[in-house]
């Protein structure tokens, strides 16, 4: 798989720091299971034979699953999120989440034979940081870093790094556009996501 595929991948699971207030129940352990499984079922789906189609909706459930949906949702939809309703964010966040399966789910046809592997754990604040190494045939192995924390009552990953690099900022500025394309409707914007996912 490419490089960049794969890090067009993981940047739609990333998200900037929001330093968030939870209760004190996670730990170094349980964050590290929490990537581990996470990784796990990634290779599982990679490793299937399933059609891109079935592989699509195993991503898309694997994001539900693991991932703080409202945060990265809310941060992709920026600074407009302060003025779009209830129903729109609910909306947009299903919305997004297809979209994030769609366009990129496809690409871990790709990654048939390689490897992610959790490497490390560390509190950083009021959360943990899990390291990983992806490893891609023909390329060199690099960083993957997850933030995990237990805001919502779960453990959940809210931000992703590779190799240093935040990349949620690539899906704000995709999901900007696509608001401006739509004359700042928020709702004509979603109805264009929708179209592709």
């Amino acid at each position: 798989m490419k490089r960049r595929s794969f890090t067009a991948f993981f940047s739609s699971f990333a998200l900037a720091p929001l330093w968030p207030t939870f209760a004190n129940a996670l730990t170094e352990a349980s964050a590290k299971v929490l990537v581990n499984t996470l990784v796990a079922d990634i290779n599982k789906v990679i490793a299937s034979g399933k059609s891109e189609s079935g592989m699509i909706k195993d991503f898309e459930r694997i994001f539900a699953r693991y991932s703080d949906t409202s945060y990265i949702s809310a941060y992709a939809l920026g600074v407009d999120a302060r003025r779009a309703t209830a129903g729109q964010k609910r909306a947009f966040s299903n919305a997004f989440q297809a979209y994030i399966a769609q366009t990129y789910g496809s690409r871990f046809r790709e990654f048939v034979g390689g490897q992610l592997e959790v490497k490390g754990v560390r509190k950083v604040k009021s959360w943990f940081e899990v390291t990983a190494v992806a490893k891609l045939h023909g390329q060199s192995p690099f960083d993957i870093t997850f933030h995990v924390s237990d805001r919502t009552g779960k453990d959940l990953f809210f931000n992703m790094f590779i190799e240093g690099i935040n990349l949620l900022l690539t899906e704000r500025t995709e999901i900007g556009a696509l608001l401006d394309r739509n004359g700042g409707n928020i709702d004509k914007m979603i109805a264009d996501l929708k179209k592709s996912g």
